[in-house]
């Protein structure tokens, strides 16, 4: 790519619709855009090959063929730059069979301005983008994998060469393998829901943001804002999804440390019911209570924040519109108790054995968004600080996570 200069493709057979864009992309300010054509299905398929462009606008229609089919079978020789589908008619379904093949957006023909056009480029390009960091980290992980590979071979050597027993040596060689099965699927667990979990918000930006160019008076303002509120919505999932995998990786590599402090517990859980207050669902409440006379404990204050966060976010999220999660703490004999009990669709039987597994996720939650590591970083903080976590789920009556710390004050 030229400095400065965006390359851009027109599979279109029409030379009018050519002239059309090309005058519309002209006028598109600040931007140094640089427009071909291309009029057959071979011959742009042979210049997609060629990877010297930036972007491609695909027409639908291209005589015997169609753009659906152009762009399914360019993504499937490895086509990395994004395509635009230019169709006749906009509606729900044209814009599910783009995305299944692999387009990042699509225009209307003759309805798009030059806003639109550069636009819908500019979000596409982006777009791409951070499916390509997605595919980067892959990359990383598969490297992962390879070195520890090559660690097990120089293990499997050195064992050779000891007076162990060969059951022992069996024994450490089984764990090795086992741990290398582990990090695999971890990988494959990662890649897929980093991939499913980005692409739902961030396809949620781009088309919100597209349609809120549209409202321009103040009779729109009510629809304008709803789009707004739905990019704060993607934007808001995206950095939890993010926040998961940083909290992962920082367990993984030993940097979360138990650091107690002594507080007053109920006047933080009230602070931290009323910060809950903007996720609940429509007529949702959460009700808390303190057991006991004693109110001071010693614990891990941000910990212990999180792991509350946590719980009372699953609660909400699981359960229907004008459900109460029953939120309460107690202090006894030197131990804290704390209990968070929801209303809704509970976890299957068969799915219980792999509740805090990273990246699981019951069979009964499908519609509902989620990366399956928040429950996995809640019982990892509970052991950092020595805790015990306990639940009690029935399917379609709710769950109770019941949490009970030891009082760490200093001596």
């Amino acid at each position: 790519m030229s400095e400065n200069k965006i390359k851009v493709l027109l599979v279109d057979d029409d030379e009018d619709d050519y002239i059309i864009t090309r005058d519309t992309m002209d006028d598109i300010p600040g931007r140094n855009y640089v427009l071909d054509w291309s009029a057959s299905f071979e011959e742009a398929l042979e210049l997609i090959r060629q990877d010297k462009y930036d972007v491609y606008l695909v027409d639908f229609y291209l005589g015997a063929h169609n753009g659906l089919e152009l762009i399914r079978q360019a993504v499937e020789e490895g086509a990395k730059a994004p395509f635009i589908l230019l169709t006749g008619q906009g509606d729900r379904e044209t814009d599910e069979k783009a995305m299944r093949v692999g387009a990042q957006d699509y225009l209307i023909k003759g309805s798009f301005d030059t806003y639109d056009l550069e636009r819908s480029i500019r979000y596409s390009i982006e777009h791409a983008k951070s499916l390509a960091e997605i595919q980067k980290l892959n990359a990383e992980l598969e490297q992962r994998v390879e070195e520890r590979t090559q660690e097990l071979a120089e293990a499997i050597k050195k064992l050779e060469h000891t007076n162990e027993s060969l059951q022992e040596a069996q024994r450490e060689i089984n764990k090795a393998l086992q741990k290398e099965r582990e990090l695999n699927e971890l990988k494959s667990r990662f890649v897929t829901i980093a991939s499913h979990e980005f692409r739902t918000p961030l396809s949620t930006v781009l088309s919100s943001a597209s349609l809120v160019s549209k409202y321009k008076t103040e009779q729109d303002d009510e629809k304008r804002q709803k789009h707004v509120d739905r990019i704060k919505s993607a934007v808001s999932n995206l950095t939890s999804i993010l926040n998961d995998f940083l909290s992962i990786s920082r367990i993984e590599e030993g940097r979360i440390y138990n650091v107690p402090t002594t507080f007053s517990l109920e006047p933080f859980c009230r602070e931290v019911v009323d910060e809950m207050q903007g996720y609940l669902k429509k007529g949702q409440k959460i009700a808390y209570t303190h057991h006991g006379e004693q109110d001071s404990f010693t614990i891990d204050k941000q910990l212990f924040k999180n792991i509350l966060l946590n719980l009372l976010s699953n609660g909400s999220k699981y359960s229907g519109e004008g459900k109460s999660i029953l939120f309460s703490t107690a202090i006894q004999a030197e131990t804290l108790t704390i209990s968070v009990q929801d209303q809704g669709i509970g976890i299957p039987k068969a799915d219980q054995a792999h509740l805090f597994t990273p990246f699981f996720r019951a069979q009964n939650v499908t519609n509902i968004q989620g990366t399956g590591l928040g429950l996995n970083i809640v019982k990892r903080y509970v052991e950092i600080m020595g805790g015990t976590m306990d639940y009690d789920s029935e399917l379609d009556k709710g769950t109770t996570f019941t949490v009970t710390f030891p009082n760490t004050t200093e001596a």
